[in-house]
């Protein structure tokens, strides 16, 4: 498999790093990106703009390229994120993602365990002790996950001459009762043309037990990446998955200071079984466009879903 390129974009006012970039120079980093073969633009949270409402804004100017919006728990219950998500591939035609960041409960999921638990209802309420940022993941993921299959696209029939617009039978709610969440399901709308979305994560916020059961792309920390490959194949081997189902990608800053050395970053990449990387900028637009046109080989056509450019089999169900 070829190395996999994602780009890490924070786009808005200065609040962290990566440093952030104004919506225009986006749209032309975006078009570099595109031109140049990068599997995704991850649109980091914190930049001031909603990353959701980015990559819609990007994708609708040059969709050759994925785009993985930066979402926390925090404040966004499942039903609702999983929805957007959907929502945001199917405009993309099956090139977009999310990358969920652990973090804490939201408005819509307390009111209604409060609401549950007002009604006598304590023993399918979730947990409200329940606090553990890697635990709150790896549920919600889950949840995201079962969620996204719960409407198949063989249910949608459209049949003018039998009257059948959705075969209801093939349409399932998940029912979810776990820790931190209760989700009955199904979604409204049709599962992606590539299975479901792309769902990454942050090796170093969550472990590789967290992840191992949902994620398709790990990313990891540079002082992450020694030994990460074997301990995350390990993992997905106990969650029933293979480590060919997930790419693992290494995170990369570049700076001002010229190019990357891309036989270097390739080598260390070979070393530790990575399957790309993740490109963190530290300088405004055109270091960006530098780095991208240093690292990134121009492809002889753009692959036609999100997975597909990473590298990730296509899906056709999700476990339960």
């Amino acid at each position: 498999m070829s190395t996999v390129i994602q780009l890490a974009l924070a786009v808005g006012e200065p609040s962290g790093r990566p440093a952030p970039v104004p919506l225009a120079d986006a749209v032309v980093i975006a078009a570099v990106a595109e031109e140049a073969g990068v599997a995704a633009i991850r649109l980091v949270d914190g930049g001031g703009l909603d990353p959701t409402v980015v990559a819609a804004y990007l994708a609708g100017l040059h969709g050759g390229v994925g785009y993985i919006a930066e979402v926390p728990t925090t404040h966004n219950a499942p039903y609702n994120l999983a929805r957007r998500v959907l929502s945001l591939d199917r405009a993309t035609g099956g090139r977009a993602g999310v990358a969920l960041r652990a973090g804490g409960g939201d408005e819509v999921s307390e009111a209604g365990v409060a609401l549950r638990a007002g009604g006598g209802d304590e023993a399918t309420a979730p947990d409200r002790d329940a606090s553990d940022p890697a635990r709150r993941w790896t549920e919600y993921a889950h949840v995201l996950t079962r969620l996204w299959e719960s409407f198949p696209r063989a249910a949608l029939v459209g049949d003018q001459e039998a009257g059948i617009v959705v075969k209801d039978a093939l349409i399932e709610p998940i029912g979810h009762e776990g820790a931190f969440y209760r989700v009955a399901g199904p979604l409204d709308g049709p599962s992606s043309v590539q299975g479901r979305p792309v769902l990454v994560a942050d090796l170093g916020a969550l472990g590789v037990a967290a992840v191992a059961e949902s994620a398709d792309v790990v990313v990891a920390d540079r002082e992450q990446v020694a030994g990460a490959d074997a301990a995350l194949g390990e993992a997905l081997r106990r969650a029933g998955r293979s480590r060919a189902d997930v790419a693992l990608l290494g995170r990369v800053e570049v700076g001002f200071d010229g190019p990357p050395a891309v036989d270097e970053l390739r080598a260390w990449a070979g070393e530790h079984r990575l399957n790309g990387f993740e490109l963190v900028p530290t300088g405004g637009a055109a270091a960006v466009v530098t780095a991208l046109r240093a690292l990134v080989p121009r492809p002889a056509a753009p692959p036609p879903t999100l997975r597909a450019a990473l590298g990730l089999p296509e899906l056709v169900a999700v476990p339960a």
